[in-house]
């Protein structure tokens, strides 16, 4: 009853930050729609060609996707141990899984509507070039994958947070790094084999791109990816990267706990 009673006061308080932040959504999604068209613009030489929007178009999704999440859920720690507030939480009956369970589920949440925002911008754009964007159900399992990475990436940076405090860079790096390298923009198999190798193992977005493109674009199945490393892969590796966000997150934990540095920043 508690772990329930903590994980929905989490996800309120999450969303309610979500709504008392309505002037920064409304930035969000009028700058991050405009992003995406100057990106394409970019890279069509100053026409919005239309090969170039649907698959821009799904790695600024996603993009879009981790900035937004990993960031809010980082930001909610680092400003709660600036405040106080989280050392408090840890002297409660609350088990901590509710609060990293509740934080990461209203930080999905919020992260729609920009991400939203950029795939209507997208679809409009494409509709406006003779084009459509297709919807294919299958689409939904690189979707889910996507999701479940970000949450581990964004948990192995918030356990690093508790330890270390200051990596606000890491986390802005970190986004930055995926979209040059993490097939956001250009796809995998236009960069060089060893870069290609390591996006695919380790960034949380890049299989499910690829997998995105493969079924919207290429008219391919699930069964028959015919690029990255199929569709084991695309479900496994963020189950890995969940479960490595978990353990680092609980040794970070109990060390911060250990060291009696929760509140200190």
């Amino acid at each position: 009853m508690i772990f329930v009673l903590g994980f929905t006061s989490e996800v309120r308080k999450g969303l309610l930050n979500l709504a008392a932040g309505w002037r920064q959504i409304l930035i969000q999604v009028i700058t991050f729609p405009l992003f995406y068209l100057l990106i394409v613009l970019f890279m069509g030489r100053g026409q919005l060609r239309s090969e170039l929007l649907l698959p821009v178009l799904l790695g600024m999704v996603a993009l879009t996707f981790v900035h937004e999440q990993v960031n809010r859920v980082f930001w909610s720690y680092l400003g709660d141990i600036q405040s106080g507030v989280l050392e408090q939480t840890y002297l409660t009956p609350l088990p901590s899984a509710a609060l990293i369970l509740g934080r990461q589920v209203a930080a999905v949440i919020s992260a729609l509507p920009t991400a939203l925002a950029v795939l209507a911008t997208g679809a409009v754009a494409i509709s406006l070039q003779g084009g459509q964007l297709s919807v294919d159900a299958q689409v939904t399992v690189p979707l889910a994958a996507i999701a479940l990475g970000t949450c581990g990436l964004a948990l192995i940076l918030c356990g690093l947070t508790l330890v270390f405090k200051r990596i606000e860079i890491i986390t802005q790096l970190s986004v930055a790094i995926y979209a040059i390298a993490g097939g956001t923009l250009v796809p995998l198999a236009a960069l060089p084999d060893p870069l290609a190798f390591l996006s695919r193992l380790v960034v949380p977005i890049a299989p499910g791109i690829e997998a995105m493109r493969d079924i919207l674009i290429g008219g391919h199945s699930l069964a028959t990816l015919p690029t990255g490393w199929g569709l084991g892969w695309l479900l496994a590796q963020p189950l890995l990267i969940t479960a490595t966000g978990v353990v680092l997150f609980n040794r970070l934990e109990h060390l911060a706990r250990r060291r009696g540095t929760l509140g200190r920043y």
